[in-house]
């Protein structure tokens, strides 16, 4: 039988990590985390990393395995995934991709675009931008450049924001213009899952899940990482949020109602970048790892 990769998708929350672990167990194979907040061995409670008890259960690649003070691209990700999968195919039918980065997700499977080179005068340009007027400035550019990207990015991240204005503005192209033209056949192929639940369900289990992160000690975490808070991993919600309160700028109350904020609507991007993939299965959050099993792996 031809090598599988299994994907498992959804908005962040919404319970891919125990349905992974599940469908590992019973496919005896290992899983690779797509999620690039979880890189980071610095970031733990805030990234939603799986629990000790869960890692110990599965072998996972990919999860902590790097430092804040690392340079980690997408393009790394993409060889090291692969360099992985390639090895473990080697004596498993099955692995598991999971994780809510759809870009990081889709590098892996499919290969990356091909972009025009850039000139080094735009980035500078765009990057004293960043610096004078902020990062909504660099937003609003986008929004209005490329709007069908501007939806699929994280758009608290000012590196990826300049990356697509520094193609649009050098190509006189949209950044979305550059994206899947091609793509890489890789030795295995893919079923693709994607979960998801009624909306004011997820919201619940979003809200549900910050208040958790400040019970197991976020504030600790993100305070020992104050010094650092200009690195791009560290602009990321949960950690951001919470640097005002420490600054003495906002309330704790405040900045925690930011968090579920930014991360509802974190989801909601999530969700627009899957409802445009026409191969996911899509599958309810309460759904068994034995009922598709037995459905599409028997």
């Amino acid at each position: 039988m031809k090598k599988t990769l299994i994907t498992i998708s959804g908005p962040t929350a919404v319970g891919k990590t125990k349905f992974s672990i599940e469908l590992a167990k019973l496919l005896n194979c290992e899983i690779i985390s797509c999620d690039s907040r979880q890189f980071y061995k610095e970031m733990n409670i805030g990234t939603g990393v799986p629990s000790e008890n869960d890692l110990s259960k599965i072998k996972h690649h990919c999860i902590q395995h790097k430092s804040i003070f690392d340079r980690y691209t997408i393009n790394d990700f993409e060889i090291e995934s692969n360099n992985i999968l390639n090895k473990k195919f080697i004596n498993q039918n099955y692995m598991i991709m999971v994780g809510g980065s759809g870009l990081y997700m889709d590098a892996s499977i499919n290969g990356l675009d091909k972009f025009p080179e850039i000139d080094y005068k735009i980035r500078e340009e765009l990057n004293n931008e960043l610096e004078v007027n902020g990062i909504k400035s660099l937003q609003k550019k986008l929004s209005k450049i490329d709007p069908d990207h501007f939806l699929n990015i994280d758009i608290n991240n000012p590196r990826r924001i300049i990356r697509a204005l520094e193609v649009c503005i050098t190509s006189k192209k949209p950044y979305s213009f550059f994206l899947n033209k091609k793509k890489v056949n890789r030795s295995y192929k893919v079923f693709q899952i994607a979960i998801n639940t009624e909306r004011n369900n997820l919201y619940d289990l979003i809200n549900n899940r910050v208040d958790k992160m400040i019970i197991n000690g976020l504030l600790n975490e993100v305070k020992s990482l104050i010094d650092h808070s200009s690195l791009t991993p560290l602009k990321t919600v949960g950690y951001k949020e919470l640097f005002p309160y420490f600054e003495k700028k906002e309330s704790l109350e405040t900045c925690i109602e930011e968090i579920k904020k930014n991360t509802r609507r974190y989801a909601k991007r999530q969700l627009t970048w899957l409802n445009r993939n026409n191969d996911l299965l899509w599958l309810d959050n309460k759904s068994k790892a034995e009922a598709i099993i037995s459905t599409y792996f028997d």
